[in-house]
């Protein structure tokens, strides 16, 4: 309840991002093999910035 007005970090917001390219990747894989390649490229982005920004704190 207390955690309802919280803003979400940076970190938050990209680890969002990541979980839905991921799940978009994993259901265009059977359908469009480049369109997921495509979208894990994508994720793997993301998942730098978030490395990037963890390991300066």
């Amino acid at each position: 309840m207390f955690g309802l007005f919280k803003k979400k970090s940076e970190v938050d917001k990209l680890q969002e991002q990541y979980k839905k390219l991921m799940e978009d990747a994993y259901k265009l894989q059977s359908i469009n093999r480049s369109d997921s390649d495509q979208k894990y490229l994508e994720a793997d982005h993301i998942l730098k910035k978030i490395e990037a920004i963890q390991a300066k704190s």
